[in-house]
């Protein structure tokens, strides 16, 4: 293991996991643990198998991840976080936040999947009316559909899924759909660019992160 070689604690922690992909792992895991290696590789679109496989070691090594044997008959071996990786979800969070403007610097056809949503809504939408029975809003982007749920206590929840009975749904590119739920755009200007959208927007109103003037 390659090392900065220097008494300072960002040092000894870019030792460990300052290595290109090590933290888009731990996203991975923190979105979707336990994987199995092909679950990773999926979610790593770009990484060549034996990186993968010479990182999740490294991260092994260094008391990150652990792996596991699965129950029958899946009987195949699983990757998940330890306590200690678990701790990094504070890093990942406050490097997308840092990193949120860099988005739309990102190039078309840049590779996106849409549970990866699941960190930046779940911390930054609230259910500005957790009094009423809760709400479903269903998010396709292109792959697999999300479900963004509210709640007890006015939090905002992420999961893979479709709901047939959705209070609303959202279809469109992953910018628009994230810049809508964000509140940078509102919902007419985003209808206008091809986003398509179905229910009551009050519905949406209720989980956006910045409210705005016009969601007609």
């Amino acid at each position: 293991m390659r090392s900065y070689d220097q008494y300072c604690a960002a040092a000894r922690a870019l030792d460990v996991v300052g290595d290109r992909w090590t933290l888009l792992i731990v996203r991975e895991l923190l979105l979707r643990q336990p994987c199995r290696y092909t679950d990773l590789r999926q979610g790593l679109p770009g990484i060549a198998t034996n990186l993968l496989a010479d990182r999740l070691r490294e991260m092994e090594a260094n008391g990150i991840v652990t792996r596991e044997v699965a129950a029958p008959p899946v009987a195949t071996t699983l990757v998940r976080l330890t306590p200690r990786g678990e701790a990094l979800r504070r890093v990942i969070e406050t490097l997308g936040e840092w990193g949120e403007p860099l988005l739309r610097e990102t190039p078309p056809g840049a590779a996106f999947r849409t549970y990866w949503l699941a960190l930046p809504l779940e911390r930054y939408l609230t259910d500005h009316e957790a009094d009423r029975p809760p709400v479903t809003i269903e998010v396709r982007t292109g792959d697999d559909p999300v479900l963004v749920q509210t709640a007890d206590g006015g939090a905002v929840r992420v999961r893979p899924g479709a709901a047939p009975d959705a209070d609303a749904t959202i279809q469109g590119s992953p910018r628009l759909v994230f810049e809508l739920l964000m509140g940078e755009v509102e919902l007419a200007a985003a209808r206008k660019e091809g986003l398509e959208y179905h229910g009551d927007p009050a519905v949406l109103r209720r989980v956006q992160r910045v409210a705005v003037d016009d969601v007609a």
